[in-house]
């Protein structure tokens, strides 16, 4: 089979490159799959530069996300939950690949009517968002929702979520494409956070300048958003996209009676298993609902795992918007199912 391997760390995606590596051997647990889309995540650059808290030993073959058609079940599992054929999505290291090995806990199936590039986006996104507006915020109708880089891919997933359940959604972002991408997905107001008074504008499209009740911050801005939040206001600390960890005046969070909620999705299966398959559920429903849909940026195409290195330099230099996906031709996994 094809795939990017790392046997050792590279400074940028520019240096990846796609070879022949050895067919993947299937443990008593693992469901063989010929993936069809990758999609690209921020950590992945951070992995083959060897600055991840995960790092494999090597060699190993990059990305994590994926979609695609299983063709093996595992072996010690006389019980499958996904058959020869299923198309399924999910994440395991090595989605950089004609096939991947995957562990039935980290799949799901494709959405009837879905493609494999917007399924291949799926997984890492959807449940962070819906996660943190419906567990951990409790988002309910009449909310003000206010969204930072709502064009990133958990931004999208976090204004469309926001929507379904009844809010008012304020988009940031950097952009004029940013903001109207923001916009076509739902956001009923957007704001350019490179405008210093960005806050004050936030609070005037607010009842009474009251400010927003949730704010979604995948980014960093927690500070300045305590400036545009209303009284038992939630702020939800999602990410640090802007490169630094903030430290914020506790003296804000008291006279504001605001709560500071921190979303760490990744780690609900170890501590909180119980909410995974609620989350899933939930979105699950929104997009059969027509509520939800797939975030790829569709400004430019890429096809093939030639194109994963120009993938993750768009996503890395911030040019792109939504989940940036990676189509793998059927023909190079040599599949007919």
């Amino acid at each position: 089979m094809r795939g990017i391997q790392i046997s050792e760390y590279v400074k940028g995606p520019k240096e990846l490159k796609v070879t022949e590596v050895p067919e993947p051997k299937q443990g008593p647990n693992d469901y063989l799959i010929e993936v069809h889309a990758a999609a690209t995540n921020f950590f992945d650059i951070l992995q083959i530069q060897g600055k991840y808290q995960n790092q494999p030993p090597f060699p190993w073959i990059g990305g994590a996300e994926f979609s695609g058609i299983v063709l093996a079940t595992p072996p010690g599992n006389p019980k499958p939950l996904y058959p020869v054929g299923s198309k399924v999505f999910g994440a395991s290291q090595g989605s950089y690949a004609t096939k991947i090995l995957a562990q039935e806990t980290t799949l799901l199936p494709v959405p009837e009517g879905w493609s494999f590039r917007d399924a291949a986006g799926l997984f890492v996104t959807a449940p962070t968002s819906y996660g943190a507006l419906v567990l951990r915020a409790g988002v309910k109708a009449g909310d003000y929702v206010l969204v930072h880089a709502a064009a990133g891919g958990v931004g999208l997933a976090a204004v469309q979520i926001a929507k379904a359940f009844g809010a008012t959604v304020i988009a940031t972002a950097g952009t004029q494409r940013k903001l109207d991408v923001a916009r076509e997905f739902g956001a009923d107001h957007v704001v350019d956070y490179r405008e210093a008074d960005w806050p004050d504008k936030v609070r005037a499209l607010t009842p009474k300048k009251r400010g927003v009740d949730i704010v979604y911050d995948p980014v960093g801005l927690v500070d300045r958003s305590t400036k545009c939040i209303a009284w038992n206001g939630r702020i939800l600390v999602v990410g640090f996209a802007a490169g630094t960890i903030e430290k914020v005046a506790m003296n804000k969070v008291l006279l504001k009676n605001i709560s500071l909620v921190g979303i760490h999705w990744g780690q609900y299966a170890k501590f909180e298993k119980e909410s995974v398959p609620v989350v899933w559920k939930g979105i699950m429903e929104l997009i059969e609902q027509g509520k939800f849909k797939g975030t790829v940026f569709s400004d430019k195409e890429f096809v093939g795992l030639e194109s994963v290195p120009d993938a993750l330099v768009a996503l890395g230099g911030r040019e792109s918007w939504g989940k940036v996906v990676v189509d793998v031709p059927e023909s190079a996994g040599k599949s007919k199912l």
